[in-house]
C-alpha cells in the first residue's frame, strides 16, 4: 500500500472529509491516506486530533513528519489558497509527486514561484478544479470554439475557479484581456481570446455548472456537468500518483490563476479591459 499525507490548513473540511475514501476507492485499495498535520484547528468544526480519531488518520505535529511517512502528499485548504505558498514550501522540495488542491495560488507570481520550485527540485506537481475533469467535457475538447458562455453557482473568490479552468481548458491558457460585466450580486467576466474568440462566466446563485458553445464551424452545444466530476478527478489524481506525470499543463494552471487574479482587478474598474501578462512557460 502506498501512503498518501494530507497537509491542510485545517482538516475538518468538505474536501479533507471526501478525499480519503475516494482515493482508496479509485485505487483498489492501493493507496491510502495514513497521516495529515493541520496548522490550525477548524474554526467551526472537529479539532484536527478529534478529525484524526474519527477518520482513521494519524495526526502528526508538524510537515516534515507528513513527507517523512507518506509516498504521495496532498496540499489541500481548498477555500484559503493564500496559505499554500507557505504549506507547498517544504513539499515542493520533497521529490514527492505532489497535488496542490484549487485555487492553486493567491496570484500569478506565486503560481510561477512554486512550480519554478518544484522544477528545480524535481517534485512532480498538479494542480486543478476537478471540473476539468467534468465526462461531457469530453466531447468538445479540441473542437474549435468561437464563444464560451459559462454559468456556475458560488462566489467568485473561491468558484472562480470551477469556470475558468474549463474554460483555459477548452480555449487555451492565452487570453489577451478581460473586462468585468457583471453586477455585485452576479460577477461576471468577459474574456477576449486571440483571433476574436471569447467566454463568458457568470456566478449565479444555485446554478448548475453549464456552459454554452458556439463552435467556428457554425454548430453549438449546451453542456451541463451532471455526472461525477469529482470520480473523474479522483481517477486523474490517482493516475498522478502512480506515474509522477501531470496530464494539466503548467501553463495552464498559471493562466487559470491570472484570470482569476486579474478578473478580481478589472472588477473594481467594471467595463474596462485590462490587459493580461503573456504566457509563462515552466
Amino acid at each position: 500500500m502506498n501512503r498518501v499525507g494530507f497537509i491542510d490548513y485545517f482538516l475538518d473540511e468538505w474536501h479533507a472529509n471526501h478525499y480519503p475514501l475516494w482515493i482508496e476507492q479509485a485505487s483498489g485499495g492501493t493507496m491510502k491516506v495514513t497521516c495529515a498535520y493541520g496548522e490550525i484547528n477548524a474554526p467551526n468544526g472537529r479539532d484536527n486530533a478529534a478529525w484524526c480519531r474519527d477518520m482513521g488518520i494519524e495526526l502528526l505535529p508538524t510537515i516534515e513528519a507528513v513527507i517523512e511517512s507518506s509516498e504521495y502528499l496532498i496540499v489541500l485548504s481548498p477555500d484559503h489558497p493564500e496559505f499554500h505558498e507557505e504549506l507547498a514550501l517544504l513539499p515542493l522540495q520533497s521529490g514527492k509527486p505532489t497535488y496542490v488542491d484549487k485555487t492553486f495560488a493567491r496570484d500569478r507570481e506565486t503560481a510561477s514561484k512554486m512550480f519554478e520550485w518544484a522544477a528545480k527540485h524535481n517534485t512532480p506537481l498538479y494542480s486543478s478544479s476537478a471540473l476539468r475533469f467534468a465526462p461531457e467535457y469530453k466531447e468538445v475538447r479540441g473542437k474549435a470554439i468561437d464563444t464560451l458562455c459559462s454559468q456556475g453557482p458560488g462566489k467568485y473568490a473561491n468558484y472562480g475557479v470551477h469556470q475558468i479552468e474549463p474554460i483555459v481548458s477548452l480555449m487555451g491558457p492565452r487570453a489577451k484581456r478581460v473586462m468585468s460585466i457583471g453586477t455585485i450580486l452576479t460577477p461576471a467576466l468577459l474574456i477576449d481570446f486571440p483571433d476574436g474568440r471569447q467566454a463568458t462566466l457568470h456566478h449565479i446563485q444555485n446554478s448548475p455548472f453549464l456552459i454554452t458553445l458556439q463552435f467556428e464551424g457554425g454548430h453549438s452545444a449546451r453542456i451541463t456537468a451532471e455526472a461525477d466530476f469529482f470520480a473523474a478527478f479522483i481517477d486523474n489524481l490517482e493516475q498522478f500518483f502512480r506515474t509522477g506525470i501531470s496530464t494539466v499543463d503548467p501553463e495552464e494552471t498559471i493562466a487559470v490563476i491570472t484570470l482569476i487574479e486579474y478578473g478580481l482587478k478589472a472588477m473594481q474598474t467594471p467595463y474596462e479591459w485590462i490587459e493580461l501578462p503573456g504566457s509563462i512557460s515552466i
